[in-house]
C-alpha cells in the first residue's frame, strides 16, 4: 500500500470565539461555538478518489477546506506527503498549498466577474512562476482545451458563459497550477443533470490523463458511486463509515449509511416507497452526546446516548462507528 498523499489525523474545527475573562466577569452569556468537524481521521493515497458523503450541514465542506489548507484545524494534524503541514516553512507551505486545489459548488460566485477568462486561468501560474509572459497565451489555450473550452473565448467574462462552461473554467483554473490533488466541493450540484454528466465524464477523463488524487464531496450517492474508489460517510462532524465504494453500496454497516442508501431511487426498486430519514439533523451548536446519530437511529441503545462509538475496522477495508458491532 502506497504512502498517503494527505492524511488528516484527529482534526477538529470549531467556529466562534469563547468569552474572555472580562465577558465572564460581566456575566455575558457564552458565545455559541459551532462544532463543524469533530476528531476526524482520513487519509488519501496518490491517484485515489475518495467520496465524502453526508447531509447538508454535516461538515463536508469544512473538512474539504481543512484538506486544502484554506482553514486551519482547531485540533489535530494535517500531513502532506508524510510531513505535518504545521511544521512547514514558507517555501514548503507554498508548494503544499499549490499541490491541493479546490473546485467550488457555485461556478458563478467562485469566479471573479471583473476578470477575463484568460486572467482567471492564467493569473496563478504566472504569479507562482510556472509560466512567463511569452508563454502566457499558449498555456491558457492548452488549459482551456483540456477542460473542453474553446480558447477563442478567453477574452470573455464569466457572465458570458453557461453554468457548465463556468464550471469548466473553474476546473481549468484549478489544474493550471499543476496540483497533485483536487478537492471537489459539490462541484456538479448546481448544474443541470445533462451538464452534470458532461462534467463528470470530463473529470473521469482528466483523472486518467493526469493520475489525479481527489476528495470528491457530494450529497449525491449516485455520482459518488460512479467516480469514487473509496467512500467516507459523514454525520454531524464525524465520519461514521468508510470503505471501498462497492462495499459501501452493497454491504453498508452503519444505520445512517443504510438510511441514506434506502433513499436512493433505483430501477430495480422503482415500486418501493422512499421515505426520508426520521427526525432533523441536530444543530452543530449543541450536538447530542454519545453517538450523534442516536436521536434518529431506529436501533439506538442506552449506551449510544452516553458513549461515543469508535471508528474501527469491522471487515477488511471497512470501518464503522456503531455500538451494534459490539453486540454478539
Amino acid at each position: 500500500m502506497s504512502e498517503a498523499l494527505i492524511e488528516l489525523r484527529e482534526v477538529s474545527r470549531r467556529f466562534g470565539t469563547p468569552n474572555g475573562a472580562l465577558s465572564r466577569l460581566l456575566g455575558q452569556r457564552p458565545a455559541p461555538i459551532v462544532h463543524a468537524v469533530d476528531h476526524v481521521s482520513l487519509s488519501i493515497r496518490p491517484g485515489e478518489v475518495v467520496g465524502l458523503v453526508g447531509e447538508s450541514g454535516c461538515g463536508k465542506s469544512t473538512l474539504g477546506r481543512l484538506a486544502a489548507g484554506i482553514l486551519k484545524p482547531s485540533d489535530g494534524q494535517v500531513f502532506w506527503r508524510g510531513r505535518d503541514r504545521a511544521d512547514f516553512q514558507a517555501a514548503a507551505l507554498k508548494s503544499a498549498r499549490l499541490g491541493v486545489q479546490m473546485i467550488f459548488q457555485d461556478p458563478q460566485s467562485s469566479l471573479n466577474p471583473r476578470l477575463r477568462v484568460a486572467e482567471i486561468i492564467g493569473e496563478a501560474p504566472r504569479v507562482h512562476g510556472l509560466i512567463g509572459p511569452e508563454g502566457f497565451d499558449a498555456y491558457v489555450d492548452a488549459q482551456m482545451r483540456r477542460a473542453g473550452l474553446d480558447p477563442t473565448l478567453k477574452r470573455r467574462y464569466p457572465h458570458q458563459f453557461s453554468g457548465g462552461q463556468r464550471q469548466r473554467i473553474g476546473i481549468a483554473r484549478a489544474l493550471a497550477v499543476q496540483p497533485d490533488m483536487l478537492v471537489c466541493d459539490e462541484s456538479v450540484a448546481a448544474l443541470d443533470v445533462s451538464i452534470q454528466a458532461q462534467i463528470i465524464n470530463l473529470f473521469l477523463d482528466l483523472r486518467t490523463e493526469l493520475n489525479l488524487t481527489c476528495l470528491f464531496i457530494s450529497h449525491d450517492l449516485g455520482v459518488v458511486e460512479h467516480v469514487s474508489d473509496r467512500v467516507a460517510i459523514m454525520y454531524l462532524g464525524r465520519i461514521v463509515e468508510e470503505a471501498p465504494a462497492e462495499v459501501v453500496f452493497s454491504h453498508p454497516n452503519h444505520p445512517y449509511t443504510q438510511a441514506l442508501l434506502a433513499e436512493v431511487p433505483r430501477l430495480e426498486n422503482r415500486r418501493s416507497h422512499f421515505g426520508a430519514i426520521q427526525g432533523e439533523l441536530p444543530s452543530p451548536l449543541h450536538p447530542p452526546p454519545g453517538c450523534h446519530f442516536h436521536p434518529r437511529c431506529p436501533h439506538a441503545m442506552p449506551r449510544c446516548k452516553v458513549e461515543i462509538p469508535k471508528l474501527r475496522e469491522i471487515a477488511p477495508g471497512q470501518k464503522s462507528a456503531c455500538h451494534l458491532n459490539d453486540v454478539a
